[in-house]
Formats: C-alpha cells, sequence, structure tokens
C-alpha cells in the first residue's frame, strides 16, 4: 500500500522511500530543500482543510500542498517509547 503525507496525522514520524513520477526540475527542488530518501520528518500541522501539510525535516519546517507531495513514496516510522 502506497502511502501518501496526507495519510500521516500531526505528531506522526515517516521516512522518504523514494521520489517517483516526479519531473526532473521539481524533483531537484525537492532534493534541495532535504527530501532525500532515507530522511526522517514529523507531521507538525495541517491547515484547516487538509491542504497544504507542514512537516519538520532536517530542523526547519516545511508545507507542502497534498499534489505536491504526491511525488513522495513514504513509510510510516513507529518509534518506541522508552
Amino acid at each position: 500500500m502506497k502511502l501518501t503525507l496526507g495519510d500521516l496525522k500531526i505528531g506522526e514520524t515517516g521516512r522518504v522511500m523514494n521520489l517517483t513520477h516526479a519531473n526532473p526540475i521539481y524533483r531537484q527542488k525537492l532534493l534541495a530543500m532535504g527530501l532525500t530518501p532515507n530522511t526522517h520528518f514529523v507531521v507538525k500541522g495541517v491547515a484547516p482543510l487538509g491542504d497544504p501539510i507542514e512537516i519538520r525535516v532536517r530542523g526547519y519546517r516545511l508545507s507542502l500542498r497534498k499534489n505536491e507531495a504526491e511525488v513522495l513514496q513514504i513509510e510510516r516510522v513507529l518509534l518506541c517509547q522508552p
């Protein structure tokens, strides 16, 4: 099952698996913003109508629209609580 950014709830952690079906210019922009494979991120907020979604990645906050984030192949990361 393919997960999208919109499938995660606020506070959940995800990991970028790959960037799929992105045009080369947009792919390069996402990579430059730190969304490289194996990068972890946390969903920090969602706009009232569900778009855009704010994530924390590599120490900064980034907002992406759902249609922009569709090229991100992600997985949910379950963190162990001590």
